[in-house]
């Protein structure tokens, strides 16, 4: 028996259809009705299987599942990259003035989130400090957003990680398009007691979780001994405070340590990892997303995202932020990866923004692939050749249109026919 009328029900026909669950289908369909996707598949099975259904021919595209950036700052979108820093120290310490002194985190945020749409980012992982600004103007979509409220402090400032871990921890903003997380910053500025508690609270609410985890080796260098650039940090915010515990090991290491690796966990960026870190990683249940154009922008040394896929390590693509990119679109991510590595699958570079992603989000029951009962979030990518996911990673081109829930958010509405 169908629960809804066959006229309530959209067909979207493409050249190409990528549902990310096998094969790119060639003069596919996507239906949907009521949000959610009901059939997937080549044109003449869909619309048999939905007669009545509103055609909508979109031509010479491909159709993609919504794109997923795991990883970004919506709130630093007011911000602009500029020239490579000198050091990675020196970047966080101009970041202040970097925001400017309207601190619009708000319409920073509604920014990041049209940005994203245009480029056919339905989904994003977002690291907010000041998610009391940024919830409120996201909650009602239509980008979906996991909301991993930010909290740090360590040292002679720790007492401003308990305001904002209450600021990140209040669901007074959670709706159907925003869930709320919590994101302990790092290492160098949250101890190890704080990260144990923030483990508890995920344990028992079911919170998702995200970290910026070995971003370079000044962390390590912290963890092991508290010298080093971080220090320096440290004193010039007037944080530093004799006595911040020692951690032996890796930073990888001692997020096994509090616990992090036991949950499903998402570590930002992770440029720093050894061997024993890959061991960790692969035994644990937490997710990497590496945020390639940034990695370059600071010039980190070659990262292990396909040493950590071989060995089981759930890596997805993320765009970071304004600060550190030149823009919110992780298809420019995925593009700089393929020239430098032209022999991995394309279909595996696209998982990176789709399945792995989601997953690297908890939402992989809803997003991430088209498949029915998933969200229709879709993204349409005008295409000329045969082989459109190769092509899309050697050509700048742009999506002609996003839809979230079925609803068209970016592009013109194509004509309709029965």
């Amino acid at each position: 028996m169908r629960l809804m009328s066959e006229q309530a029900v959209t067909l979207l026909r493409a050249a190409w259809v990528a549902p990310m669950t096998g094969d790119v289908l060639p003069d596919a369909g996507v239906a949907f009705a009521g949000g959610r996707i009901v059939a997937v598949g080549s044109f003449s099975d869909v619309h048999r299987a939905w007669p009545g259904a509103v055609v909508q021919d979109i031509g010479r595209v491909v159709l993609l599942p919504g794109l997923v950036n795991a990883h970004t700052h919506l709130e630093l979108s007011h911000c602009s990259a500029g020239a490579t820093p000198t050091t990675f120290v020196d970047w966080v310490l101009s970041l202040p003035s970097r925001i400017g002194p309207t601190r619009d985190f708000a319409g920073a945020a509604c920014a990041g989130a049209m940005q994203s749409l245009r480029f056919g980012v339905t989904c994003v992982g977002d690291i907010s400090q000041h998610a009391h600004a940024t919830r409120p103007v996201l909650r009602d979509g239509p980008l979906r957003v996991v909301s991993f409220g930010e909290a740090l402090g360590i040292g002679g400032g720790r007492g401003k990680f308990d305001t904002l871990l209450e600021r990140a921890t209040d669901r007074s903003a959670e709706s159907d398009f925003l869930r709320i997380g919590i994101s302990p910053h790092a290492p160098y500025s949250v101890d190890a007691n704080n990260y144990r508690r923030v483990v508890a609270l995920s344990r028992k609410y079911g919170f998702p979780l995200c970290t910026h985890l070995a971003e370079n080796t000044f962390e390590r260098e912290f963890l092991t001994s508290q010298t080093g650039p971080f220090r320096d940090v440290l004193e010039a915010l007037g944080s530093w405070e004799d006595g911040i515990p020692t951690v032996a090991g890796s930073a990888v290491g001692f997020a096994r340590q509090i616990g992090l690796l036991d949950l499903p966990s998402l570590l930002a960026h992770v440029n720093d990892c050894d061997d024993a870190d890959l061991n960790d990683l692969a035994a644990g249940r937490a997710s990497v997303v590496w945020c390639p154009r940034t990695h370059a922008y600071f010039g980190h040394r070659p990262h292990r995202w396909r040493d950590m896929l071989a060995r089981g390590v759930n890596v997805c693509v993320g765009t970071d932020s304004l600060a550190s990119s030149p823009d919110l679109n992780p298809v420019e991510d995925l593009r700089l990866i393929h020239r430098a590595h032209p022999d991995v699958s394309p279909h595996v570079l696209w998982s990176m923004v789709t399945t792995r992603a989601a997953r690297a989000l908890g939402l992989h029951h809803e997003l991430g692939t088209l498949s029915v009962a998933h969200h229709a979030d879709l993204v349409a990518f005008p295409v000329s050749t045969d082989d459109p996911l190769t092509e899309l990673l050697e050509r700048p081109v742009l999506p002609v249109a996003t839809w979230v829930g079925g609803k068209r958010v970016c592009g013109q509405e194509p004509n309709s026919g029965g």
